[in-house]
């Protein structure tokens, strides 16, 4: 769904002082419930609204908190608004921005997995996620177009992309290592041959038109952005044991191998490697949670993700319909309901902690690296292994969409997913090439799209339930 700004752009507004922390408030609210259109139109709507309409945060350093958010596992979007939160209002306007932009998504997607869960079976139910599973295939493409656009702009970073595939794709290389080895390879690289990598862009400050938290700076008020052991200790302590806590509380309750604890530790360990969002590390967590846990089949996943591109907020919102459906099957003495509940809690809860932890504990230090070369280059290196990730996701997705059955061969080291081409679905693969067509050639946007693709999927299907 594409992102516009909530309300139109004034010319030449009046830049106040400070923003009052209501104020605040009510416009980091704003932003969540209407952070459609992932991580690209939420980062463009909050330009919009921080940037050119209410000057809160000048260009440049807008840009710099963006680069550090795109560094670090997690949704970028969620973590820049905690970012610029902390900036103005210290821990607390961190706080209340990142939970604003989380809270809107997280009850949509509670109320769409318990539909899920309970009303599936029902045939207009089935026929409506049917129709999603093709467009979400087309979003994903989408998505490494974008993202490659801006990512592979030299020879090297292409390369860097096309080894990423491979590795994960062919030889089944884990996720993280990926990651750290572009990232690595990034910030080596350029003390090597600097010229390889993209400099970071730097625009000047207007200080007739200072931002907000320029004046702030001016007059002292941003003492909090300084680096402390202490204030580093503190952030590590507190946050590491709201972390835990419901992990540790359900393996007292509900004993160490519940479901419960099982996702408080999986997701804490998807949490601390989603490097490059949701579309990057989600055919990792589709892989464990088909293959080891068990907690659901292939095709849920793609009904996953089209849910989380329905509703606000970061698309890394999926694992909580995965941790609602795995609750909900295993509930152990809950009914499944209040089970499914509780794992979508403990999942979005231990999904979303590691995002203020990095925050906190880095932003303070990130603040005195901007246009830091090396950084650049490790963050340049790891978004171009991404867009080889998301290719690897959207090939795992485009066989499992348009194949009944898809098998897994080892040939050595070399790991293959070989369809059965006795079990195409036409109709799929039709629906995702119809998907493709409005979303690239006729620029019919997310929504729209999402939309048209579940209306034919229940067209078809109520058709051939009634031949």
């Amino acid at each position: 769904m594409t992102s516009e700004a909530p309300v139109a752009a004034q010319p030449n507004p009046v830049i106040p002082d400070r923003v009052p922390f209501r104020e605040a408030l009510r416009v980091w609210a704003t932003i969540g419930f209407l952070s459609f259109g992932g991580p690209a139109g939420q980062i463009a709507m909050m330009h919009t609204e921080l940037v050119d309409r209410r000057k809160w945060i000048d260009e440049e350093r807008f840009l710099h908190a963006l680069n550090y958010c795109m560094l670090l596992p997690g949704p970028e979007a969620q973590q820049l608004a905690t970012y610029i939160g902390w900036l103005m209002h210290r821990t607390r306007g961190g706080i209340a921005a990142g939970l604003l932009f989380v809270i809107p998504g997280f009850f949509g997607m509670l109320l769409l997995a318990a539909l899920y869960a309970g009303f599936r079976e029902l045939p207009i139910v089935s026929a409506l996620f049917f129709g999603l599973k093709a467009a979400v295939l087309a979003v994903v493409v989408e998505a490494i177009q974008r993202i490659g656009r801006r990512a592979l702009k030299t020879r090297l970073m292409v390369g860097v992309a096309a080894v990423a595939f491979v590795a994960i794709f062919f030889f089944d290389v884990p996720f993280p290592i990926v990651v750290l080895a572009a990232g690595l390879f990034g910030a080596l690289g350029r003390r090597v041959r600097p010229s390889a990598f993209p400099a970071p862009s730097a625009i000047a400050v207007d200080g007739e038109h200072a931002s907000v938290i320029d004046k702030m700076a001016a007059r002292g008020e941003l003492d909090h952005t300084r680096p402390s052991k202490l204030g580093a200790a503190r952030v590590i302590i507190v946050c590491g044991l709201i972390w835990v806590l419901p992990i540790a509380l359900a393996a007292l309750l509900f004993g160490r191998g519940s479901v419960f604890v099982q996702e408080g530790i999986f997701f804490s360990k998807t949490a601390v490697v989603t490097f490059g969002g949701a579309y990057s590390v989600l055919a990792y967590i589709a892989q464990q949670a088909v293959d080891t846990y068990h907690w659901l089949a292939p095709g849920e996943m793609l009904d996953g993700l089209g849910l989380a591109e329905t509703t606000p907020g970061p698309l890394i919102l999926v694992t909580e319909f995965v941790g609602f459906l795995a609750a909900h099957r295993n509930p152990g003495d809950l009914p499944p309901m209040a089970a499914g509940v509780l794992g979508a809690t403990i999942t979005t809860w231990v999904t979303f902690t590691p995002c203020f932890f990095f925050i906190f504990l880095g932003a303070p230090y990130i603040e005195g690296l901007r246009n830091h070369r090396g950084l650049h280059a490790a963050l340049s290196s790891i978004t171009a292994a991404v867009v080889g990730v998301i290719l690897n996701l959207a090939i795992w997705f485009g066989l499992h969409v348009i194949f009944g059955e898809v098998h897994e061969e080892f040939l050595g080291p070399l790991h293959l997913h070989v369809p059965v081409l006795s079990s195409i679905d036409l109709a799929a693969a039709l629906l995702a090439a119809l998907a493709m067509l409005a979303m690239f050639r006729f620029h019919l946007g997310l929504a729209r799209t999402l939309a048209a693709s579940a209306l034919l999927g229940l067209i078809y299907q109520l058709a051939i339930a009634a031949s």
